[in-house]
């Protein structure tokens, strides 16, 4: 409660939006550069309370309460003046932007939903989502890594021993410290049960060997929740052991990836990399049930994500169908502009719902969560996709260009099908709920 109260409170203090016209903003502290692009894309930097008062178009803050309203406004205008002018920026560059996500620790959102015992928020899954949803409205990329650190965090403070709590929990929250989630190896993917990954006990070590595929943050990570087989025995022979950068990891070269630019993606590898004990998370043989527990959040925060892209595409296509002009009229004036644009609205709001139920069901400990989770990452990755795959064909010739943002949100959410668990995967897991 202490934390909720300290982000309240640095919402009335830093509400970069009011000052955008001078080009101050209170959160980001200095100058805030516009996007170099289009007057379309400009107008799209308007602060959170300047939007249109469409309905249609603002679902977003439907249905939440004062706390959460204030969230979703000092998020918005965060991503609004500090993050998506830097958007483009930092997809080219393939930058990390950690100063970014260090101010955004600062603002609370190191650990947003671990316990306040070692200064997390404490908040809820539900006010995560709307946390997450309001930034990558900015930078999906960048919100994204911000996730997979955020569930790190919890991982470490809810199945630590209190003394790595202690030592790690704290540098994490206020992102001196970034942390990365290893599960997936080279030959063990959407088969998670089958890694291969080895740890050997030796007195009171364990020695790793192996190695870790498509790793967020890796190489810039200084924290590594790594799954390891500790027996033989399936899933229930997979440990979580937090491992430091400096403990004897090693990298691959950087990834050249279609999107998520701005946060590095490596191979992890592990050669007699020693861990003592103390450094389990969960207890030996937990690990699998503990990457399942991070993943049923994860899958929700990933969908996040999601609903920030499709929420900007959306807004900036509206802008630019109505200044757009063909055959002496506006692209909005047309019939089909106006179906396409009324189906995505549809289609977003409905996703958003999926989201937050599961949310919700997560928050109170529900046996639906898990099932809930699946369909809200199915359903809400699928739609937003398909909504920024459409307003790009608004755009016409011009979405396809880098000077649009369209193109971004649209490479940057292709990703979220196939991460978390493949959407076919989240098919198996419903279809076998159902016929349970």
């Amino acid at each position: 409660m202490m934390m909720m109260l300290m982000l309240k409170n640095l919402v009335g203090v830093g509400r970069v939006g009011a000052s955008v016209a001078g080009g101050v903003g209170r959160i980001g502290g200095g100058h805030i550069g516009l996007h170099a692009s289009t007057a379309v894309e400009v107008s799209a930097l308007h602060s959170f309370s300047q939007r249109s008062m469409s309905t249609a178009l603002n679902t977003a803050s439907l249905g939440l309460n004062e706390e959460q309203l204030e969230f979703q406004q000092m998020c918005r205008n965060f991503a609004d003046n500090e993050m998506l002018p830097n958007m483009s920026k930092w997809d080219k560059e393939g930058e990390l932007p950690r100063d970014t996500l260090k101010q955004l620790a600062e603002l609370g959102l190191g650990a947003i939903y671990a316990s306040t015992d070692f200064g997390g928020s404490g908040l809820s899954r539900l006010d995560a989502s709307v946390i997450f949803e309001a930034l990558s409205t900015g930078c999906v990329s960048t919100t994204a890594m911000l996730t997979i650190h955020n569930m790190c965090a919890w991982m470490v403070d809810t199945y630590g021993a209190n003394e790595l709590r202690e030592e790690f929990v704290p540098k994490l929250a206020a992102f001196d410290s970034m942390a990365s989630y290893c599960l997936t190896e080279p030959n063990s993917g959407s088969d998670a049960a089958s890694l291969s990954t080895s740890a050997v006990k030796d007195g009171d070590h364990y020695v790793l060997n192996g190695a870790k595929a498509f790793i967020s943050g890796a190489g810039e990570s200084e924290v590594y929740l790594i799954m390891a087989r500790t027996s033989d025995d399936g899933a229930k022979g997979i440990t979580c052991f937090l491992i430091e950068k400096d403990d004897g990891l090693s990298f691959g070269a950087k990834e050249q990836k279609l999107g998520w630019n701005s946060q590095p993606t490596r191979m992890v590898n592990l050669e007699d990399v020693r861990v003592h004990e103390s450094r389990i998370v969960g207890g030996v043989g937990k690990g699998f049930n503990l990457a399942m527990s991070g993943l049923n959040g994860g899958r929700i925060n990933i969908a996040s994500c999601s609903l920030g892209g499709a929420q900007a595409a959306l807004e900036q296509t509206t802008q630019y169908v109505k200044e757009r002009q063909q055959f002496g009229q506006p692209l909005a004036s047309f019939q089909n502009t106006q179906f396409k644009l009324a189906e995505f609205a549809a289609s977003l709001n409905a996703s958003r719902l999926a989201v937050r139920l599961a949310a919700s069901e997560l928050d109170a400990k529900s046996s639906a969560a898990p099932a809930l989770c699946a369909m809200a990452k199915l359903t809400a990755t699928d739609n937003c996709f398909d909504i920024v795959n459409g307003c790009l064909q608004l755009h016409g010739g011009y979405g396809y260009l880098k000077d649009y943002h369209i193109q971004q949100y649209l490479r940057d959410l292709r990703v979220h099908q196939i991460l978390e668990g493949t959407n076919e995967v989240m098919r198996m897991i419903v279809a076998k709920d159902i016929l349970s």
